[in-house]
């Protein structure tokens, strides 16, 4: 019997179009977007659909979209193949929330009007700030930080073997990237972003959260789900609560994440979202494990033969 740990992207995801094919196809994935257009009394399901791709792209539309159409993946399943479990959740970044939906730590509403609200603070810090990210490749995490503490920048995702993402002032960020060689780090290059994702420049976005999670209902969730702050699960509603917070300014410790599950014996990681970017990253960690990867109608209905074999 597989061990399935389900994974939902973080935002870097995001594309034009996302979700349409599942709203025509199935009425369980229907029902996920349209509840999502009422609980935010906005038509969130057309910028996914139709973009344009900035609007998509900015992090107040992004987060609750990847949310939406994680959740909508998964009731696409579901209503699929009714006999489906899985006995693990973790998500990338604001994909945490949406693993914590999966996992029943909060209903649907709650998460979602949890990431809107991360996502509007996000904006706002992203331009109250000059930040910028960009990923180190080839370097061992001690070099990074290295680099990282010499320019006064964070290190904001430690993603897989080699693939190390820092994060800070863009002129910070500047001059670490041209540094990289002299701290043994084999390139870095400079992410699409608006801002310093998990950094000290995202403290406002933190600050302002932090009262939206602790008034939310979140309950101890029915399987685990590795915290990225942590990389091992927090299983109370008060741990939860804190990791989530946290989050915001501190490390996602993505790999730690995934060799949790690893040493718990999971076989089987299912990455539902658009891009396969993490089942690139997994590649790096454990090329021995069962890695599927679905974020589109023909994505998932592969995903189910498979799944049946």
């Amino acid at each position: 019997m597989s061990k399935i740990a389900l994974l939902f992207s973080g935002q870097g995801a995001q594309t034009v179009g996302m979700g349409q094919d599942l709203y025509q196809a199935s009425a369980a994935a229907r029902q996920v977007i349209e509840q999502a257009d009422t609980e935010l009394g906005r038509p969130l399901s057309e910028i996914m659909f139709q973009g344009p791709a900035d609007a998509l792209t900015r992090t107040g539309n992004c987060q609750p979209a990847l949310y939406v159409h994680g959740l909508a993946c998964l009731a696409w399943l579901r209503e699929q193949l009714p006999e489906f479990t899985f006995q693990g959740a973790a998500g990338l970044s604001l994909g945490e929330f949406t693993a914590h939906a999966a996992a029943g730590s909060f209903d649907f509403a709650t998460g979602l009007q949890a990431l809107e609200a991360r996502g509007a603070f996000m904006d706002e810090a992203c331009r109250q700030t000059e930040g910028a990210m960009a990923a180190t490749i080839g370097g061992e995490p001690d070099q990074v930080r290295a680099l990282a503490e010499k320019y006064e920048v964070d290190v904001a995702n430690l993603n897989c073997p080699g693939q190390i993402v820092l994060s800070g002032a863009s002129t910070q960020i500047d001059a670490a990237v041209g540094d990289v060689r002299s701290f043994g780090i084999r390139m870095a290059k400079k992410l699409p972003v608006a801002g310093a994702y998990h950094s000290r420049l995202m403290q406002s976005a933190q600050e302002q959260l932090a009262p939206v999670l602790q008034k939310a209902a979140i309950q101890s969730p029915e399987l685990p789900v590795p915290a990225n702050f942590l990389g091992e699960p927090a299983n109370a509603p008060d741990a939860i609560r804190d990791s989530l917070i946290r989050q915001v300014t501190g490390s996602v410790r993505w790999e730690d994440c995934m060799r949790w599950f690893l040493a718990e014996r999971f076989d089987t990681f299912l990455e539902l979202g658009p891009g396969g970017a993490l089942a690139g990253m997994m590649a790096r960690i454990d090329r021995d494990v069962r890695m599927l990867s679905a974020g589109d109608l023909p994505g998932l209905e592969k995903v189910a033969a498979e799944l049946q074999a």
